[in-house]
């Protein structure tokens, strides 16, 4: 494998361990379960669960994939606080939107070739990536693993048992 094959390679494979490590916590989870919180008073499992997916759709457009598939989760899950609505998915369907936008970003993922992963992510000019480069789709696939990651450990201090 080439450097360069390898590089990109290399951060999808990242994204996908902890993609798979989310999918652990999450998938088949009852609504109950999924409304254990982080801690007294904090995020519910469902609010990550949702968080995660409307912040990973979001990549979609960001990366020149496609366009958003389930924009009206951002009033839940982006622009508002856990507990701000009573109305949240249940299991079942974050379960499908998850399997969803996850699906189309792994069929963008495997369509680029590693000079893809170097162009600019679609938020910025002309201008703003000569000024810098390094702010192109790979920083976007590395700063989202990091996110959900984060999420991860939060999750990592529900009981196993809920």
């Amino acid at each position: 494998m080439l450097p360069e094959h390898s590089l990109a390679a290399t951060a999808v494979h990242a994204w996908t361990l902890n993609l798979g490590r989310a999918e652990k916590i999450f998938l088949g989870r009852s609504d109950q379960a999924l409304a254990a919180e982080i801690a007294p008073g904090k995020n519910r499992l469902v609010y990550l669960f949702g968080h995660l997916i409307a912040v990973h759709d979001s990549m979609l457009p960001l990366l020149g994939i496609g366009p958003r598939r389930h924009p009206e989760l951002d009033a839940v899950f982006l622009t508002e606080a856990d507990r701000s609505t009573t109305r949240l998915p249940s299991a079942a369907e974050l379960t499908a939107l998850w399997r969803d936008v996850h699906g189309e970003l792994k069929a963008g993922f495997d369509s680029f070739s590693p000079a893809d992963w170097t162009k600019p992510h679609t938020a910025m000019t002309d201008d703003e990536f000569a000024a810098n480069p390094l702010r192109n789709r790979l920083a976007v696939l590395l700063n989202r693993t990091a996110h959900m990651a984060y999420h991860l450990g939060q999750c990592a201090l529900v009981s196993p048992a809920e």
